[in-house]
């Protein structure tokens, strides 16, 4: 059987360049194409060569829709709004589009969705094993603890990142939700600052750090009179989304169209 041939957004990137380095290195795959904003430097460079690796003789442009048009999968850990732009090319083209990229809002979330009738749309807060074991057992302990356990989510990550609560820490938050079978968004207390009087029982919490090149650190914590259960991710590495990333890539092969998560991908769905 052939590669699969993956297109990657934002190839220049750190994030993208890790892609092409898994890509590379993933038996079954392989890069066909990148692409970065009219203007950037890496227009016309090897992309491989970008990436630290053997020159491929694919180089990088700045057309998204031919990247589409010449790709069975196109991996997207760009922004929101170009997301939703990619998502749009993807239901045209009928390529297989994985989604990396936080800080989508619900209207955007929407819009990506509505072109999952179309194709087969994969999306991720956190592409890693790890992050997403953690979120199945957040939402069996929340099954299991009545509200007189207080849920609280931290986080920390580099200084460069622009949303918050990170999209890992707001899906670690939904998981509880799911398990005590609650509106997240009727509970979720987003921030404190001032007199904001006495916690609210049955809410969850959310605190955020941001500091120096953390990648990614996460504590879901579950806090009662006299004990208190905490469950921690630490990542090391972006090379774990990206490895999450491609094996998304790779189990799209042969799927119809719809809207999938992670737990599609690991199995780890009810």
């Amino acid at each position: 059987m052939s590669d699969l041939k993956i297109g990657i957004v934002g190839c220049a990137g750190r994030m993208g360049r890790m892609l092409v380095n898994q890509v590379a290195g993933t038996k079954g795959c392989s890069v066909c194409g990148g692409t970065e904003p009219a203007g950037s430097s890496a227009i016309g460079e090897d992309i491989n060569a970008l990436a630290g690796l053997e020159s491929s003789g694919v180089t990088v442009t700045d057309s998204t829709d031919d990247l589409f048009n010449t790709s069975d999968v196109v991996i997207d850990f760009t922004a929101p709004a170009a997301s939703v732009a990619h998502a749009k090319l993807a239901a045209k083209s009928g390529t297989t589009l994985v989604i990396g990229t936080t800080g989508i809002s619900n209207e955007e979330q929407a819009e990506i969705s509505a072109c999952g009738e179309e194709t087969v749309i994969i999306q991720g807060a956190n592409m890693s094993l790890g992050v997403n074991l953690l979120a199945q057992l957040t939402k069996k302990v929340a099954e299991l603890l009545d509200d007189d356990f207080d849920v609280e989510v931290l986080e920390m990550h580099h200084h460069h990142k622009v949303d918050s609560p990170s999209g890992t820490a707001l899906l670690l938050g939904k998981a509880a939700a799911e398990g005590r079978q609650i509106d997240h968004d009727r509970v979720a207390d987003r921030g404190r600052d001032g007199i904001t009087g006495a916690r609210k029982k049955g809410d969850i919490g959310y605190a955020v750090l941001r500091g120096g090149n953390v990648v990614g650190e996460h504590t879901v914590m579950f806090a009662a009179d006299n004990e208190r259960i905490e469950i921690t991710h630490k990542a090391g590495d972006r090379s774990i989304f990206a490895r999450g990333a491609v094996r998304a890539a790779l189990w799209s092969k042969g799927k119809p169209a719809g809207n999938y998560d992670m737990m599609d991908v690991l199995g780890l769905g009810d």
